[in-house]
């Protein structure tokens, strides 16, 4: 493995001598390995003019080595992510030794900046950080590329960037992993922006690229998958109609109030397509001298968080860029981009540093002040989406304040015991049946859930604004997400969804718009004033069929929720019916156009299934004679209702409760009857 990371190394045993370079053996003019036979016994006698003359070529191609860059960012990603992958390994392995000055700093970095990461975490946040502070002082025009320029160079703009790597290369840790770092150095300063900058934006789709080469189980943890233009381009329109015709915002995320947040920003597609869209409008409504006057406010009001060093570092990179070219002048405390976990706690201030990484825990204060306190009027992006497996009792968890909240118990019972506020995600779990709810451990719902919270709940919240995200869509129907489903409609007067399909695991197989397997959705909410309109949401749905270049030529000419024939999940007389499948309660989710609507609640006759607000069939509503059958051996009326409990029977609820229905339907008084 380490053979295709060096891109130039001599492997020799003092009898043997061969050159390889990534991992290939060379052999220009001679042979692919230069041999001394004879050497260990004989000594200089065994040397020959040939095989001197053989050595001196390769020692020649050694020494006159010379680094050709890449011209594209794909295979430019594809070059250091090798080298970064050596980085790593090497940091892991000299933090596994008790003498390590890595290890040393691993445990302080760890004491301030991401508390619950591990060993592998601290590894990879080490090489990823230095692989992108080099590449980014090196765009941003310095030519004698080592650490030490890299983090002068990028003091300027880049402060958190330039401390962390002033702080990871400290003399003695250097020492330790100084061959990688060396070839970085080397590599790196071969880079030429002008030839990279030739394709458009060279960093639209690079850490993906880089974080697929480097490490493809890491990329899958974290949901590192670029979102197409088409997607975001959608949901920007779309969340900028609504901001126009219902908050009488024209000039959309350029407009004043608009407080955009991508709380999962990767490389900050949605925040550039925001400003993008933003400063079009603009120009054509106001003219060209208008745009540097509301970059500015861009500038101010956007906001980005992202966990990961690699992207973290491409969106300053991007939208400092932006900007600039657009005349803004940038805020005085920095860009707007927090390299800070969304899940953490806003209430707990890191612990204070050592003087010397002081930056690195500002950067935290500032990102913890922003969930705390900045009230958010749009929050738009793409959340990462992967299921936990740890269980209830473990601490290695992304999702912890969500979950947990700020007790430092993952029990349950020891957090009500000790009177400790309840996690904002017991507010899914609850409706929930157990056996279902360890499908709400996804990194996605945790998204939705602190969303909820921060525009909606949190106290000095505005209590009103849009939420757009394109997710797994495993929430839209299941027993699982009704708690979920629930909630999403007590927070919002208006929902639309958007079904792309894409399920490669099940029997029926469509194309996904990712390069993924799961199924997946855009979901726009709308909250108009901080009282609400309606009890629960009005829910849309549509579903966009076809192959993945159909669904993105679809989405790519969405500009209007008037151009999408939308059909009504939910009866607006009674908003919280859903259609009259007879299913396990729980099992009906967001009805799409393939189910009809219900009937008029007016007309339904006595004994009909009643359709549960939260997307479950409930016990059928008894006639004459019916109240036997309603109620199986075992379940109170009251567990019946939330369909939560466990019956004596030993049943799971919502098993018995569907086959209560099922009998009273059978017997003539549901639906079909």
């Amino acid at each position: 493995m380490k053979f295709t990371a060096l891109p130039n190394l001599i492997y020799t045993d003092a009898c043997e001598w061969a050159l390889y370079r990534s991992g290939v053996i060379q052999s220009k003019d001679g042979p692919a390995v230069v041999r001394l036979d004879g050497v260990i016994e004989d000594g200089a006698a065994a040397l020959t003019e040939a095989n001197l003359a053989q050595r001196y070529q390769l020692l020649v191609d050694f020494l006159g080595w010379g680094f050709t860059a890449p011209n594209g960012p794909k295979a430019l990603a594809e070059t250091l992510a090798p080298i970064c992958r050596l980085l790593r390994d090497e940091v892991a392995l000299a933090v596994a030794r008790e003498s390590s000055a890595l290890r040393r700093l691993s445990a302080e970095m760890r004491d301030y900046l991401f508390p619950h990461s591990s060993d592998e975490d601290f590894a990879d946040i080490y090489a990823q950080t230095l692989t992108y502070a080099l590449l980014l002082a090196r765009l941003n025009g310095e030519t004698h590329l080592t650490t030490a320029s890299a983090a002068a160079k990028l003091d300027s703009g880049h402060g958190l960037l330039a401390e962390t790597l002033r702080v990871l290369t400290q003399a003695r840790a250097r020492a330790e992993i100084d061959v990688p770092v060396s070839i970085l150095e080397r590599v790196i300063g071969a880079v030429d922006p002008v030839r990279l900058g030739r394709r458009g934006d060279p960093w639209l789709y690079f850490y993906e690229d880089f974080l697929q080469a480097d490490d493809p189980t890491r990329r899958r943890e974290y949901g590192v998958y670029y979102t197409p233009q088409a997607v975001v381009g959608c949901q920007t329109a779309l969340v900028a109609e609504l901001l126009d015709s219902a908050f009488n915002k024209p000039m959309a995320f350029a407009d004043e109030g608009v407080v955009v947040l991508d709380s999962s920003a990767g490389t900050s597609a949605y925040p550039i397509a925001a400003i993008e869209f933003a400063l079009r409008k603009v120009e054509a409504q106001l003219g060209p001298g208008a745009v540097a006057e509301y970059a500015t406010r861009c500038a101010r009001n956007v906001y980005a968080f992202e966990v990961q060093v690699g992207p973290y570092a491409v969106s300053h990179l991007r939208l400092t860029k932006l900007l600039s070219d657009a005349g803004a002048t940038l805020p005085a405390d920095g860009l707007h981009v927090y390299l800070t976990d969304t899940l953490e706690s806003p209430h707990v201030d890191p612990p204070q540093p050592p003087l010397m990484a002081e930056r690195l825990t500002e950067e935290q204060r500032r990102a913890r002040k922003v969930k705390a306190d900045v009230p958010i009027f749009v929050s738009i992006g793409n959340p990462p989406y992967f299921r936990e497996q740890a269980e209830a009792g473990s601490n290695n968890t992304r999702g912890k304040w969500v979950r947990f909240g700020d007790s430092t118990s993952t029990s349950a019972a020891a957090r009500r015991a000790s009177g400790a506020e309840r996690p904002i995600l017991d507010d899914f779990v609850d409706g929930a049946p157990p056996v279902h709810a360890k499908n709400l451990y996804n990194l996605y719902v945790y998204f939705w859930r602190w969303t909820l919270w921060k525009m909606f709940e949190q106290p000095g919240a505005p209590r009103r604004g849009i939420v757009s995200f394109i997710t797994a869509a495993s929430y839209l129907r299941g027993p699982g997400f009704a708690g979920m489903r629930q909630r999403m409609r007590e927070a919002f007067d208006d929902l639309w969804i958007i079904d792309l399909e894409g399920d490669s695991l099940g029997t029926r197989k469509t194309e996904n718009v990712f390069a993924i397997q799961t199924a997946v959705c855009i979901a726009v909410g709308v909250r108009y004033a901080e009282t609400k309109r309606h009890a629960l949401a009005r829910v849309r749905y549509v579903k966009f069929e076809g192959s993945r270049e159909a669904k993105l030529a679809r989405l790519a000419a969405t500009t209007s929720f008037d151009q999408i024939r939308w059909q009504d999940c939910f009866e607006r007389e009674r908003p919280h019916c859903l259609s009259r499948n007879t299913r396990p309660p729980g099992h009906g989710g967001l009805q799409g156009p393939e189910h009809r609507k219900p009937a008029d609640p007016e007309r339904r006759p006595a004994g009909r299934c009643a359709p549960s607000n939260t997307g479950a069939l409930r016990l059928p509503q008894p006639g004459p004679g019916l109240a036997d059958a309603a109620q199986p051996a075992g379940v109170t009326p009251q567990a019946a209702a939330l369909g939560r409990t466990r019956p004596a029977s030993g049943l799971p609820d919502q098993l018995a409760v569907w086959r209560a229905g099922r009998r009273a339907c059978r017997d003539g008084h549901g639906p079909g009857a």
